[in-house]
């Protein structure tokens, strides 16, 4: 399309202008440029322009665009937590139970979401593969691979963008990283959904994790949101089924769903 316009714009394979000098007479001087002479020239700028403002964008994106304001530079002393936000899109870094830090990250996008329940980084690593960014930081979620990272899209902060990973700003996952130890707490709390499927026990998935945060929330278990349906899942489901005058099947099928509200 650029070449058409191009060459609509020059269509001859010649270009002249003319030079004229008046000092002590009239002197004229033709000057003949080839077309293609132009046409590399202004691809080069062209060229030139678009990696520039590419990078130029990532810096400053990187560096400012995705920033929280106002947020504390040193770690903090108490027990450290991490609570994820994913409608907001937003990391909170917890001391001792209380909001400490806030990050912008990005999560995963509506037909890969991103996992909710109450994880632990289980491992970190330095530059774990292609579009992880500098750091890496693995959750126990035993349906898949997920962690929190970096990234090489910094524009996709504060998006919907991933495949159900938590992206962070570089410099943010390094800080983290730095601060975090193996076996930090991870809840991620994520957008309201509705379970479309009958659960039962030794099922996994992020409906099941709503469910044990549901029955966590009514006081019929004490239990982490880890999204396997484990004997003490199907206990607490068979409990509200007996005070609720239900069937005891310890299984969770639309109705008993309906009424949990989930």
């Amino acid at each position: 399309m650029l070449v058409f316009l191009f060459y609509t714009v020059f269509p001859y394979d010649h270009i002249y202008y003319v030079k004229a000098s008046y000092a002590g007479g009239v002197r004229v001087t033709v000057v003949k440029i080839k077309r293609t002479q132009i046409f590399y020239s202004v691809a080069i700028l062209l060229l030139m322009s678009i990696i520039c403002g590419i990078v130029g964008y990532d810096y400053v994106d990187e560096q400012e665009l995705a920033a929280i304001e106002n947020q504390p530079m040193t770690p903090p002393t108490g027990t450290m937590s991490i609570v994820i936000k994913v409608s907001q899109r937003i990391l909170e870094l917890h001391s001792d139970g209380k909001p400490y830090k806030q990050y912008r990250i990005a999560v995963g996008k509506s037909d890969t979401p991103t996992p909710i329940g109450d994880w632990n980084i289980v491992w970190k690593d330095y530059d774990w593969g292609t579009g992880f960014g500098t750091r890496w930081m693995g959750l126990n979620i035993p349906w898949g691979i997920y962690g929190i990272h970096g990234t090489n899209k910094p524009w996709s902060i504060g998006q919907f963008a991933s495949h159900g990973c938590i992206r962070m700003r570089n410099r943010d996952v390094e800080e983290l990283f730095e601060w975090l130890p193996i076996g930090t707490n991870v809840r991620i709390e994520g957008r309201k959904m509705k379970v479309g499927r009958i659960l039962k026990y030794q099922m996994s998935g992020s409906d099941v994790a709503l469910l044990q945060m549901k029955l966590k929330e009514l006081g019929y278990s004490n239990s982490r949101a880890d999204g396997v349906f484990g004997n003490i899942t199907k206990q607490a489901v068979e409990i509200y089924q007996a005070e609720h005058n239900l069937e005891v099947t310890g299984v969770v099928n639309k109705q008993l769903a309906e009424l949990l509200g989930i």
